[in-house]
């Protein structure tokens, strides 16, 4: 059991799933410009959760100029974060209850690769704004997952002793194996680590409870 006061979240794949939601937003913005065959589903979307927005649109089209990316992604942006904040993403079971009793003991944080405005839109859409003391994204500062948790970690004075990185990615493992933190991983989530026997993991959002104190 890892005793700790600071609890930091990756946001994708830890807390809620918003594939159903964007994808429909990525069909729209990319087809009208004709630059995919068929239609994506939620599950092309599982190898790129967690990834930077510009990372994913260079994999989906291939060869695509940067000028043109930067042009589809304020687009895909600008809508995300608009449909997110009126239609919300799925969180994962027992989240709410979970993150409710967490406040009681533990300070909660979010660190998450997306955009300018995604986290904020969570937050609002599910009213999880006093829940959190404090967050950061790669949108705002363009910096990596594992500058942005160190920015965090200083700006609220948090340290590795005291501290705990969740997520569900092997970029979530690096990025707080690079900062000292301890980890646990999300099972349920839409990422593998490289060591498939990592402890310690949670199968289930509440599972977090048993592994802290």
């Amino acid at each position: 059991m890892l005793n700790t006061r600071n609890l930091i979240f990756d946001l994708d794949g830890t807390l809620w799933d918003s594939r159903a939601t964007i994808i429909t937003i990525w069909n729209e913005v990319l087809g009208k410009n004709q630059l995919i065959k068929r239609e994506l589903i939620p599950e092309d979307m599982n190898q790129y959760m967690g990834l930077l927005a510009h990372d994913i649109i260079k994999d989906i089209i291939p060869g695509i100029s940067d000028k043109q990316a930067l042009e589809l992604l304020s687009e895909i942006v600008a809508r995300e974060n608009e449909t997110l904040h009126i239609q919300g993403g799925i969180l994962y079971d027992g989240v709410e209850v979970t993150l409710k009793s967490l406040t009681k003991t533990h300070s909660l944080f979010i660190v998450s690769n997306c955009q300018n405005g995604y986290i904020e839109s969570f937050l609002e859409y599910y009213q999880f704004n006093q829940l959190f003391v404090d967050f950061e994204s790669h949108g705002r500062t363009n910096k990596t997952k594992s500058e942005n948790i160190k920015l965090l970690m200083e700006r609220n004075h948090l340290t590795p002793e005291d501290s705990v990185y969740i997520g569900d990615t092997q970029t979530d493992y690096n990025s707080a194996q690079a900062n000292g933190l301890p980890f646990v991983f999300c099972k349920y989530g839409f990422g593998k680590l490289s060591d498939s026997a990592y402890e310690p993991s949670i199968r289930t959002f509440p599972e977090l409870i048993d592994v802290i104190k």
